[in-house]
């Protein structure tokens, strides 16, 4: 996914401070405000290529004072445009707020992007204090009477003044995002609204910090390396140097992720083992203690009700949903409660090959073990046998690369000289086909105990003409580091991931367009997993997989044989990975459909509930994510949209079918996916860019097909 960002009124305000990032910076100091302006490197546009950031210069005493400076100076930008005394014209008005705030982007940007990859505590500091101000500043200039009246003016006779068609959408693009802010509402509602929303984002700060804290302090401890039997040498000694880094030399610790269920799991031949890791998994935030995140869940629900009331809508979700393509809770709910039986029904014929093979009652925790021991039987192979064919460099360089180029015939080239906030990071120029330089690309692919869960791109610059800039790209994934000398082996699902959050990437780098506001992922959130989604096709494309797919220690190719079996094997276990993430999707719905004298006493009863009731409380298949861990959801980014994962596969699944049947791997392919759908950001409406791509409306039948849900 793109680094989780909530929708702002335009490209001037650039990146609000996401609630679902961790502070983060290289170095920490202790004297947060006391930088001189004059030599904060956050307050002038970088000269190293492509304004790539000055990662060796930016310490974290320069955030909070960039800050002040640069919301001080966006205000004094917004007046003169609000204040002027000519008459409202686009260029005066609408292209002058575009250019408006381009310090603050970068502030922002750099904060936002590196909070969420290596976090302290002096930054978590930062971001407190910072988010209800960011907030206050949205609000201000959201609800600017002269402005928006200078902008509905324009939108009125938005026919007679002559504009292209992205002008014309754009001027369109800000109104609505204007009377989203509350532009059109009276002055004591305003009043509230603003106090709204800085409650909201202070909550979901607190949220998502206990989220990341709890994290680390949920990691397993295990006192024998016997109890580790089945996890690899290699995961067991990376386990005892991270016991030895917490001061527990002899013991053994298996770092917490923040989906539900936990990669080990698949290996760990103790039960109970298994069934504390899960168990350590499952109840976080809601156990008590400092990180309990089960009041900040009812608070924050209840606040976004609310604002969503004031706003004029029945809920958090309808206001979401409406600035979406699924455009209404009717369309979410039909679908996800369309596929909840079949999902379940496929999980639970699973469920019972599982007990099969185990020979008794299973639980949660023990689904994935044997969930192997049921794919090895059926199709003779095991993850364990795919991993040595699964070397990092090989995945990015042969295989994600590899695929990009053949595809698009863009090129690239590993640079050491530019700085980086953490030596694992890697630095790429990325070139076009004609060998001009397209973008900057920066891979952060291991775990830290500092950074976020999950995997995503942010952008620390972004592609628009009107700017003159060119993007500069992010993709961070949580691959556990082995112990020094070790390779680097990824799971298959890691694999995907790669060739998934490049995909953002892509569609960053492939940007084309005029204005900011519409550049690369700036689309609504149920069509930005669309491209994303669409790439990880590639992973197992046989040219692909022959190119990257081979031992780390020989260089032998994958087997065919196991080749086969991957591809034959593609289906299996759909009904658990759907289920899960309905279960999630359903749960985010229910939540942000409440209004606000609907809000549960009991946080988890009401997710019991709530499961039941959609028909998913299926108990070896727990939600992806449960409501106290539930950053998608909470921290804002994905709120009330966690579904738009499944409507954008509706739109690849379809799309895979379209390239199988104009032959696959093509740079003429590339080429006509890259000029209708990736290189337009958010110019036209989302689905207006499927159509002049795919010739008509996507159909369901291919997702129903791939995720093997026509069974009923």
């Amino acid at each position: 996914m793109p680094h989780p960002r909530m929708l702002v009124l335009a490209a001037s305000l650039a990146l609000a401070l996401s609630p679902m990032a961790q502070a983060a910076s290289p170095q920490s100091s202790s004297t947060a405000a006391t930088s001189p302006v004059a030599a904060n490197p956050l307050l002038q546009a970088s000269a190293l290529p492509l304004q790539y950031p000055r990662f060796d210069q930016i310490r974290d005493e320069h955030f909070l004072p960039a800050f002040q400076a640069a919301m001080a100076e966006h205000l004094r930008e917004v007046d003169a445009i609000a204040n002027n005394r000519q008459p409202a014209t686009f260029d005066n008005t609408v292209v002058a707020l575009e250019r408006a705030g381009l310090t603050l982007h970068r502030v922002q940007a750099t904060f936002t992007n590196l909070q969420g990859a290596n976090t302290n505590d002096t930054l978590d500091a930062v971001e407190r204090d910072m988010s209800p101000q960011l907030s206050a500043h949205r609000d201000t200039i959201g609800m600017n009477p002269k402005l928006f009246k200078r902008i509905a003016a324009l939108h009125a006779q938005r026919d007679k003044l002559g504009l292209d068609a992205e002008s014309k959408h754009l001027l369109a693009r800000y109104y609505k995002d204007f009377v989203r802010a509350g532009a059109k509402l009276s002055a004591q509602d305003k009043a509230k609204l603003k106090a709204l929303n800085g409650e909201i984002a202070t909550l979901e700060t607190t949220f998502n910090q206990n989220v990341l804290k709890e994290l680390n302090a949920s990691a397993l401890v295990v006192d024998t390396r016997a109890e580790l039997a089945g996890m690899s040498d290699a995961a067991i000694n990376t386990a005892a140097a991270a016991a030895k880094e917490r001061g527990l030399d002899g013991k053994f610790v298996i770092a917490i992720v923040n989906t539900t269920g936990q990669p080990p799991l698949a290996e760990l031949t103790d039960a109970k083992v298994r069934a504390r890791l899960m168990q350590a998994s499952m109840t976080r935030g809601s156990r008590g203690g400092d990180f309990d995140n089960r009041e900040n869940v009812r608070k924050i629900a209840r606040l976004r009700a609310q604002r969503a009331i004031l706003l004029g809508y029945p809920n958090y979700a309808a206001y979401s949903l409406d600035d979406q393509t699924a455009k209404t809770t009717a369309n979410v709910n039909k679908l996800l409660g369309e596929l909840a039986q079949p999902a379940v029904n496929n999980a639970r014929r699973e469920g019972a090959d599982l007990e099969k093979i185990a020979g008794a009652p299973v639980t949660a925790a023990d689904w994935d073990f044997y969930t192997d021991k049921v794919r090895a039987q059926r199709f003779a192979f095991d993850e364990k046998q795919l991993k040595p064919y699964f070397e990092l460099d090989n995945v990015l360089i042969n295989g994600v690369f590899f695929a990009a180029t053949k595809l698009y015939g863009i090129t690239f080239r590993e640079r050491k000289d530019l700085p980086v906030y953490n030596p694992d990071v890697r630095v790429f120029d990325v070139f076009d086909a004609d060998g001009k330089q397209l973008s900057i690309f920066l891979a952060d692919m291991y775990a830290r105990p500092n950074k976020q869960g999950g995997a995503w791109m942010n952008e620390y610059v972004s592609q628009s003409s009107l700017l003159g800039t060119q993007s500069v790209i992010a993709n961070h994934l949580n691959i556990p580091k082995p112990a020094a000398g070790e390779p680097t082996l990824l799971t298959f699902d890691e694999v995907k991931t790669a060739f998934h959050e490049f995909g953002h990437a892509l569609h960053g780098m492939f940007s084309n367009v005029k204005y900011p506001r519409f550049s690369g992922t700036d689309v609504p959130q149920d069509f930005v997993e669309y491209p994303s989604q669409v790439n990880e096709m590639w992973a197992v494309w046989p040219e692909v997989l022959a190119n990257y797919a081979k031992h780390y220690q020989t260089g032998a190719p994958m087997p065919k044989e196991l080749l086969d079996k991957v591809a034959a094997s593609r289906k299996f276990n759909m009904g658990y990975v759907t289920t899960e993430y309905l279960a999630a999707a359903l749960l985010d719905q229910k939540w942000h459909q409440l209004t606000p004298n609907q809000i549960p006493t009991d946080v988890l009863a009401f997710e019991a509930d709530a499961l039941k009731g959609a028909g998913v409380d299926y108990a070896l298949v727990p939600p992806r994510y449960r409501t106290t861990y539930f950053s998608h959801s909470f921290s804002g980014g994905y709120a009330a949209a966690y579904y738009a994962y499944l409507w954008s596969e509706k739109l690849d699944a379809d799309t895979v079918v379209w390239f199988n049947e104009n032959g696959g791997l093509q740079r003429k392919n590339g080429d006509w996916f890259r000029k209708t759908l990736l290189s337009r950001g958010g110019t036209a409406d989302a689905m207006e860019l499927f159509r002049n791509f795919r010739g008509r409306d996507a159909v369901i039948e291919p997702l129903l097909q791939r995720r093997g849900l026509t069974a009923q």
